[in-house]
């Protein structure tokens, strides 16, 4: 069955190969790399939405309510580099069906769009998290308290703000 994809992601690399990856697979595919261009130009078709969470310094999670609204029977995966537990329960919350790390595939991702409703039989990991990604997931949930706003951030964890944004800016420890 043909389903109509819109992916929101500001690499356009990215947007490139998972378009053309889904249309090899017979999908059709509409890219947009903003908030503005993704409530602008994409179809009113039943779609399947892939929403990056770090559109060019803006939260995707922004845009989420604002494409549930425009697309209420729309299943919304949020994809992202950056993942943490606050962002995640957060992207469900506002109407995401999954949320997926990058790197994912292909098979991944239409498998999230797949499984739409909850999986009680899901294992529990047996290991629990190293410091390293406790603080990490303390500094999403922080971040996300308040707004995104950086400064804000850094003044509520006693810290200075280039030193959180240095540790922002790596990339999410993996477990």
């Amino acid at each position: 069955m043909t389903e109509h994809y819109l992916i929101v992601d500001d690499d356009a690399a990215f947007c490139a190969v998972l378009a053309r990856a889904l249309g090899r697979r017979g999908h059709t595919v509409t890219v947009a790399h903003d908030a503005a261009q993704a409530l602008a130009e994409a179809p009113m078709l039943p779609v399947r939405i892939v929403l990056d969470l770090n559109l060019e310094g803006e939260s995707g999670l922004r845009l989420l309510p604002a494409l549930r609204a425009r697309f209420p029977e729309a299943a919304i995966v949020v994809l992202t580099g950056y993942a943490s537990i606050a962002t995640a329960v957060e992207a469900v919350k506002l109407g995401a069906v999954q949320y997926l790390a990058k790197p994912a595939t292909v098979d991944e991702l239409m498998a999230a769009f797949g499984q739409v409703s909850a999986n009680p039989a899901l294992p529990v990991n047996p290991q629990p998290m190293s410091l390293r990604r406790i603080t990490w997931e303390h500094l999403q949930r922080v971040l996300a308290e308040h707004g995104g706003n950086i400064s804000a951030t850094a003044r509520a964890l006693n810290m200075h703000r280039r030193t959180l944004q240095r540790m922002l800016a790596k990339r999410p420890v993996r477990e």
